[in-house]
């Protein structure tokens, strides 16, 4: 597998998938600290572009760091960086997924001549402190109330919402970040336990992490052409927090996936790749 040395010298991996002479599109995958695999072709995306998806330092193929710190989101914008100059690109293509949108979002703040395109796709608004009101949430939920999961979600998420959530009652919410909840989305979910870095996740959103107010100034210079895809059936970002989130930028566009949730390329492969491709040209 493909490496390079971040510039603390931890060694970090990276997958290419699909083939053709156009720039690639660096994936950040969410979680967050989620190994990339999970992200897959993103729908056979990668049958259009080439995409290099990077395993953050401690998750997939990638080492740990010897300074746990070094999981905060800002300290892993040197990391993307890294990976751009080890690329060879002198602009990119640029792909957040859910809390690697805040990633992707520290990285074109401070580096946005960088960017040629930047693709955020149901991303997590940290980096702006924005929140969905609860009550926008319960809305979202009861568009779900044929749903045989329905009943048992629903009364999950009010402990969700107060933070009094157990394991279970997060597995009882699973169903809502897919469109269907399938065999395949089942085996998605099933796969998270081990893709996922636990301490590490819990350092990457730690104080410190993001400055919002700086942040939502900076984006202002954010130049590149943005596309800001989320699912009208995502609790997380509703399209409506997305249409807010865009309009920080000079130059985004919304796509609202219908029958989607917060991982739209399994729940609809092709309008998914429609939009993408559409957006990266």
């Amino acid at each position: 597998m493909p490496a390079f040395a971040a510039p603390d010298g931890t060694e970090l991996t990276y997958h290419v998938m699909g083939s053709g002479s156009a720039a690639p599109v660096v994936c950040l995958p969410g979680g967050p600290m989620r190994a990339s695999a999970y992200l897959d072709d993103l729908g056979g995306l990668a049958a259009h572009r080439r995409l290099v998806r990077l395993d953050l330092r401690g998750t997939g193929e990638s080492a740990e760091p010897e300074d746990p710190a070094s999981y905060r989101c800002d300290r892993q914008v040197d990391d993307v960086e890294a990976l751009r100059e080890h690329l060879g690109l002198d602009r990119m293509a640029l792909l957040g997924h859910s809390a690697g949108g805040g990633l992707a979002i520290r990285y074109a703040t401070r580096h946005p001549e960088r960017i040629d395109r930047l693709a955020l796709i149901t991303p997590s608004t940290r980096a702006i402190r924005a929140t969905t009101p609860t009550g926008v949430r319960r809305q979202v939920l009861k568009l779900r109330e044929d749903e045989p999961w329905f009943a048992a979600a629903s009364l999950a998420f009010e402990k969700v919402a107060t933070g009094t959530a157990t394991r279970e009652d997060w597995a009882a919410v699973a169903p809502m970040a897919y469109g269907r909840w399938d065999t395949a989305a089942k085996a998605h979910q099933a796969g998270e336990g081990g893709q996922r870095n636990g301490e590490a996740a819990r350092i990457f959103n730690s104080t410190g992490a993001f400055d919002p107010a700086r942040t939502r100034a900076a984006l202002a210079s954010v130049a590149a052409p943005v596309l800001l895809l989320a699912g009208d059936l995502d609790w997380i970002i509703t399209p409506a927090m997305a249409a807010d989130f865009a309009g920080l930028f000079p130059d985004a566009r919304l796509v609202v996936q219908t029958g989607a949730a917060h991982y739209p390329w399994l729940d609809d492969a092709a309008g998914f790749v429609t939009a993408m491709a559409k957006f990266l040209g």
